[in-house]
């Protein structure tokens, strides 16, 4: 049986053609739109979606590509963060709802950035956990401390190779990344690092798509935007670890860039924060909704 977030009901929401989107819902009142990481599904909101869901509709898909979601072909702009941020303004659509707070990590925090940016009016709020947007990491990457991002390389290289890779060694790639990246491996049960292992080894193709545009026709669309000097003009909150000082940028400069009404924090848990530290990350989503 598959795990699902409990007290939430699961829908398969169209938002293209021939492209259906496994989402959870849960709870009432103002809405929040949760957006999973890289290697996860919906599931790794499981804490914070059922605390939010108290006094919020609390709405939860798999991206594209990911978990049970439609897995569509790579064809021009298919895994663009553009296209992907289109698919969380038809889900919420579909629910009802013009407009919505987007909370956000790692990958979906990339394209949460893409759908406000895109969509300022439909965003009320926005977060974004311990990521930077797509232009600053790869200025971020580079000399010897580019090395803690080789799966952004690896994945950013022409059809054919990385996706042999990784589907050879699946477990042993993904699982690496969910040992690495967190400080609390109690904080990811083994059934739930087993469905993460198991919804990514069925995953390949559309996950390196993702990434691989994120070197290519994500980069466009947000240097666009850097150079016409477009902002968030939401409130906007961002947790991270402390790893920019080891990588030799500021991040709290970088995001204001970005977002002039930011609050941003730092946190003592690993990458998969909202499993590791939930209250922490409920707490910062509480003070980010009545700024």
């Amino acid at each position: 049986m598959s795990l699902t977030i409990p007290n939430f009901e699961y829908h398969r929401i169209p938002v293209a053609d021939g492209v259906d989107l496994n989402t959870a819902v849960g709870g009432s009142g103002s809405p929040i739109v949760l957006l999973h990481g890289f290697p996860q599904t919906h599931l790794m909101w499981r804490h914070v979606a059922a605390a939010l869901a108290e006094d919020h509709t609390v709405i939860v898909p798999d991206l594209r590509g990911y978990g049970a979601s439609d897995k569509p072909a790579d064809v021009g702009e298919t895994y663009s963060k553009r296209t992907m941020g289109a698919d969380v303004i038809a889900i919420a659509r579909a629910l009802g709802h013009e407009r919505f707070a987007l909370v956000s990590h790692d990958r979906g925090a990339l394209v949460a950035f893409r759908t406000a940016m895109d969509h300022p009016d439909a965003v009320t709020h926005a977060a974004f956990l311990d990521v930077l947007p797509t232009l600053d990491t790869w200025d971020a990457m580079h000399g010897v401390s580019a090395a803690v991002g080789f799966h952004l390389f690896l994945m950013a290289q022409p059809v054919g190779l990385p996706e042999t890779m990784i589907e050879n060694s699946a477990d042993d790639f993904f699982g690496y990344f969910l040992d690495l990246w967190t400080k609390n491996p109690d904080a990811i049960p083994e059934e739930y690092r087993r469905a993460y292992l198991d919804a990514s080894a069925a995953a390949v193709p559309s996950i390196v798509a993702d990434y691989r545009a994120t070197a290519s026709i994500d980069v466009a669309h947000d240097q666009a935007d850097a150079d016409l000097g477009t902002q968030l003009s939401m409130p906007v909150s961002v947790v991270q670890q402390d790893w920019g000082a080891a990588l030799g940028y500021d991040a709290t400069a970088l995001w204001k860039r970005w977002a002039p009404n930011l609050a941003h924090y730092t946190t003592d848990a690993g990458h998969f924060m909202a499993e590791e530290s939930p209250a922490e990350i409920e707490a910062v989503i509480q003070e980010l909704l009545v700024r």
